[in-house]
């Protein structure tokens, strides 16, 4: 049994077809039908037709993805798909041999058929040297470093990354090098990581560390004040489902009025939580609620503030972040010695198809 990463489009436009017809795969919608190719040189030759002009390397890129697809995953390999909208990863068992479906919509018609064991399952969940190998900017590729394929079951099986018996970096990153992971043909063949993605794993798992617990309430109160909001963040202990009131002008008592609860554990959140938090915004007379979910939600509880989408708003794990990030200078002094930070600027590879 071996482990795949899919993607379903840079921004995960194909997230939920995906999801919905139980198949990953896509992108590539300028290649027909591929059935009946078995050879690796014919495959590259039609690719060369259907991107003309486009640099060699790229194509056999292209090549090596699109042959991992029709030809090396197996019935019964497991698939990751890192979930763009919600920010979570689905994991599926692969049921069948590739497919070319006419009638899919343009950029979903090359896919193999899944069976989805889990669609919520939060980042956080899992731990960084694994993050590191679903970083690969490639829309299509092998799982095999750190025992990867034995963990990601354990995920889809318990929702927890047992680790892996690996000796790793001490920033928790693969031996492989920094921004490299291993692809397609062979363990030694490596490409480029998405580094933004990268990096937000990377601060999620410090923050994860150095906010644990209640301290992560006392993070979320500095974000809020650093946008203007007085805040009163509760002690530690039972809390009646209240971790921070908020609110703006002098004394925090203008609008908008914010009843905070602040879920740091990596689980995902359920709706009753969703529920409570929607009993104290009422019960105080606030006018609005924020959710912190490190964990993300499951999909009941997101249905479940679907229909409360102005009354309450949640920040996950990556939300959090980016407001840390855009907040940062106006953090308290001790918040950023506890999580120094540097911006930087990078060029935009690509490298992942389509």
């Amino acid at each position: 049994m071996n482990a795949w990463l899919v993607r379903a489009g840079s921004n995960g436009e194909r997230d939920d077809y995906n999801l919905a017809n139980n198949v990953v795969g896509g992108g590539f919608k300028e290649v027909g039908d591929l059935s009946g190719c078995t050879d690796k040189d014919a495959m590259l030759q039609i690719l060369d037709t259907a991107y003309p002009g486009s640099p060699k390397q790229r194509t056999s890129n292209y090549r090596n993805q699109l042959w991992a697809l029709t030809n090396r995953i197996e019935v019964g390999d497991l698939v990751v798909l890192p979930l763009k909208t919600t920010s979570q990863l689905a994991i599926g068992r692969v049921t069948g041999p590739y497919e070319f479906r006419a009638d899919a919509p343009l950029g979903s018609r090359h896919c193999r058929p899944v069976e989805w064991t889990r669609s919520d399952l939060p980042r956080t969940a899992v731990q960084q040297d694994l993050l590191f190998s679903l970083g690969a900017f490639m829309t299509i590729c092998q799982l095999s470093r750190n025992d990867a394929a034995a963990r990601i079951k354990a995920l889809a099986e318990t929702g927890k990354d047992p680790g892996s018996s690996v000796d790793l970096l001490s920033d928790g990153s693969s031996p492989l090098g920094a921004g490299q992971v291993s692809v397609n043909d062979d363990a030694s063949s490596t490409t480029a990581v998405d580094l933004e993605q990268y990096a937000k794993d990377r601060l999620s798992t410090v923050i994860a560390e150095r906010f644990a617990g209640h301290k992560m309430a006392h993070l979320v109160g500095a974000v809020l004040e650093a946008q203007g909001f007085v805040c009163d963040v509760a002690p530690e202990g039972p809390d009646g489902g209240i971790d921070i009131f908020a609110g703006l002008g002098p004394l925090g008592l203008d609008a908008p009025r914010l009843i905070v609860q602040v879920k740091s554990s990596p689980s995902a959140i359920d709706a009753p939580t969703v529920r409570e938090l929607h009993g104290v915004i009422s019960t105080h007379g606030a006018d609005q609620g924020l959710m912190v979910a490190w964990g993300g939600l499951n999909k009941v509880a997101r249905r479940e503030l679907g229909t409360q989408r102005f009354n309450v708003r949640v920040w996950e794990a990556n939300d959090l972040i980016e407001q840390v990030a855009s907040n940062y200078q106006r953090l308290p002094e001790s918040i950023r010695a506890d999580l120094p930070l540097k911006q930087i600027w990078t060029v935009v590879e690509d490298l992942a198809g389509s």
